[in-house]
């Protein structure tokens, strides 16, 4: 039997999932790193960091597993998108990556916009800039880092840098490229245009293929680090919300996904390329070859119950610690029990500015409605709420550009509990259904090595043959009249608030 192997750079760790050719999750290992944030909205890491955490978290899983190394059939790649990792031309870092969570260049995205200007850049990239894309950190680092700017020799993004790494080839592909907003989306290639009018080379982009093409192939040097066999072919892969695309099956029309990590992403597969004219959604290339998808990003969705937990929920954790139980599920439970609609209770979840529908560095958090009548029940059912009517401004996007939704399938950490799913289900109006499928983005990218190295003929039949559901989620009649009733509510908050948010980053 064959075994396959999808690695996810992900925001906190890098995550090792190994598969037989069945779709059977053999083992799993996941090594963390940390984040810094030098200045307040600012967002970095270190590549070495990643590098380390996936020759751990190989090693790990090939150790725990035990699988014949020959039997190994292949790699995928996937990973958080937009970071920018600067390399010199004996490819050593230049400088920490700018993550895709950094809201410092939005001076660099309006010289962007205003430089190739706005229509053209749409038609080019079918994207804005935006202070999370990969391009306007470049433009950032030549106007506040010439020094830096001056030695480097390529970009990258994340996953990339790790297969810099593994194989000693500067590589991407069409979906985590598409990110950069230096990609022509529609025809799946660099913009020379683009590149030209921002002055930067375009030797500075690596190769940029489709999502399962072979790019490389496993160093000896590597091998002797990990336990993989030298010569292992590793595939192009695909942005983490593309791979999780894959890995939940969202590979034909009417099928989206709802995917609750640090970000929340809605995401719909497309035929063709689909654009939202005010460019509050984003298009994409998906990792299934000749088609693309749109997606609505929610920047703080888990990141919100996090800061949650971190914030208030001391008394939760220490439950956990006696009782071994998640201290999300326990606060999950604790918010089950306020009633929908937390009586009042707004949450504004842009606590690291926002992406859709709003693209404003600027928005920040905010509790709305508070009464002495509120506890902690209420505030944390709260956030699972805001987040919901967040990503519900993307479903009403899509809707807008009839792109047809049939079922919407939720995956992500945050989607393992069955309370924020009925909330989902119930703020959506929709159907909610979960697979058999937990770590989507690394999944997805085993299931596109598989494509590579020819153990499945298609993306289409990849998924087909693993990807099942697993439960079920209808929508509550009475809770969803309710958040119909405060939907359109928390839609006018943001509005109102925006001066005061663009006054408060000028004190900043």
């Amino acid at each position: 039997m064959a075994f396959l192997i999808g690695i996810d750079i992900g925001t906190t760790g890098a995550k090792t999932l190994l598969i037989d050719s069945e779709g059977r999750v053999v083992g799993s290992a996941t090594v963390e790193y940390p984040m810094y944030t030098p200045r307040p909205l600012w967002a970095e890491q270190e590549p070495e960091d990643w590098w380390q955490a996936t020759v751990g978290s190989i090693r790990q899983v090939l150790r725990s597993t035990g699988v014949d190394k020959t039997e190994l059939a292949g790699i995928g790649l996937t990973g958080q998108m937009h970071g920018m990792v600067l390399l010199d031309a004996q490819g050593r870092v230049l400088r920490p990556c700018i993550m895709w969570n950094d809201q410092r260049t939005a001076n660099e995205c309006r010289w962007i916009m205003e430089r190739v200007g706005r229509e053209r850049f749409l038609e080019l990239t079918m994207n804005p800039a935006l202070p999370g894309f990969t391009a306007p950190k470049i433009v950032w680092t030549r106007d506040h880092e010439p020094e830096v700017y001056a030695q480097v020799a390529k970009v990258l993004l994340p996953k990339d840098y790790v297969r810099y790494r593994m194989t000693g080839e500067y590589a991407t592909e069409v979906s985590d490229a598409s990110g950069t907003v230096l990609l022509n989306v529609g025809e799946r290639r660099w913009s020379e245009e683009v590149l030209s009018l921002l002055n930067i080379p375009m030797e500075w982009m690596p190769t940029c293929v489709e999502s399962p093409e072979i790019t490389g192939r496993v160093t000896a040097e590597v091998a002797d680090a990990t336990g993989l066999p030298v010569g292992l072919p590793v595939v192009g892969g695909g942005g983490d919300q593309a791979a999780s695309g894959v890995g939940t099956g969202i590979v034909e029309p009417g099928l989206v996904s709802v995917t609750m990590g640090t970000s929340g992403v809605v995401f719909a597969y497309t035929d063709a390329p689909s654009r939202d004219p005010e460019g509050r959604l984003h298009t994409f290339c998906h990792a299934v070859p000749g088609k693309w998808h749109v997606m609505g990003v929610t920047l703080a969705a888990g990141g919100s119950l996090r800061w949650l937990r971190d914030t208030l929920g001391a008394a939760e954790m220490d439950v956990a610690a006696l009782t071994g139980v998640d201290p999300y599920e326990i606060m999950t439970a604790e918010a089950d029990l306020a009633p929908a609609a937390s009586e009042g209770l707004i949450y504004l979840p842009y606590l690291s500015g926002e992406r859709t529908p709003y693209p404003d560095p600027n928005a920040r958090g905010a509790f709305f409605g508070l009464t002495v009548r509120h506890n902690k029940r209420h505030m944390m059912r709260a956030v699972l709420e805001g987040v919901a009517y967040s990503l519900r401004d993307s479903i009403e996007l899509f809707r807008s550009l009839h792109v047809p939704i049939t079922q919407v399938r939720a995956t992500g950490g945050g989607a393992r509990s069955r309370v924020w799913r009925q909330i989902l289900a119930d703020v959506f109006g929709t159907e909610l259904v979960t697979v058999n499928v937990t770590d989507s983005s690394a999944y997805g990218a085993a299931l596109l090595a598989g494509v590579g190295a020819l153990v499945y003929a298609s993306v289409p039949e990849a998924c087909a043959q693993t990807v099942k559901i697993v439960d079920t989620v209808e929508p509550v009649p009475a809770n969803r009249r309710t958040y119909d009733t405060y939907y359109p509510i928390y839609r006018s908050l943001y509005p109102a608030l925006k001066p005061a948010f663009d006054a408060v980053a000028e004190v900043e």
